[in-house]
């Protein structure tokens, strides 16, 4: 499947050396300092699950993010790779839906559910990261938590080439082989192709 991902030098420097690389969570802290616990916690939750859908090979930790339309991708700061990789090798989810996990609220089926769960916070003065990084609202957290399984609702329909109903079709890897690129920036790694 063809799918775009940003990627720093740091990252294209370890495929042509290695010929793949694999995402750690130690590069998410550093990445995004402060800001860690957020991603961490949505990151964490994920690499639990992807399993199901994807083996995870014993030397990744966090799976690195692609997309399906190049359009998608933020590229700030680094270069944007169009990668041919096994389907097999994905998997796929609405970047919208994402975006909600990322923001540590619910994965609701509709606006009256969202609403819902947003009075409820209200109602305690809450806001979704006081229910997500603490650990004083475990029965929130166990409903927010259980709503993102929806993530992977259309993982199979994706596989099989239905984009419908999905506004940006995302993609979670496990690594990223030098074989599966296609094309890199020029300047992606001195010298040496990858």
């Amino acid at each position: 499947m063809r799918l775009y991902s940003a990627q720093t030098q740091a990252v294209l420097e370890v495929i042509r050396r290695e010929g793949v690389c694999y995402s750690r969570a130690a590069y998410v802290r550093a990445k995004y300092a402060e800001s860690a616990p957020i991603f961490l916690t949505a990151y964490t939750w994920f690499a639990e699950r992807m399993p199901a859908y994807v083996p995870r090979p014993a030397e990744a930790e966090f799976p690195y993010w692609a997309f399906m339309d190049l359009y998608s991708v933020e590229a700030a700061g680094a270069d944007v790779l169009t990668l041919d990789v096994p389907a097999e090798e994905a998997v796929f989810f609405d970047a919208a839906d994402w975006t909600r996990i990322m923001q540590l609220g619910p994965l609701t089926d509709g606006p009256a559910e969202d609403a819902a769960f947003r009075s409820e916070l209200r109602r305690r003065g809450l806001t979704p990261n006081d229910v997500m990084l603490t650990a004083f609202y475990p029965e929130l957290k166990s409903a927010v938590l259980a709503s993102w399984e929806r993530l992977f609702r259309r993982h199979e329909a994706i596989r099989a080439g239905d984009r419908s109903g999905v506004g940006s079709v995302q993609a979670a890897l496990w690594r990223i082989r030098r074989e599966w690129i296609v094309t890199a920036p020029p300047d992606a790694s001195p010298k040496d192709s990858i």
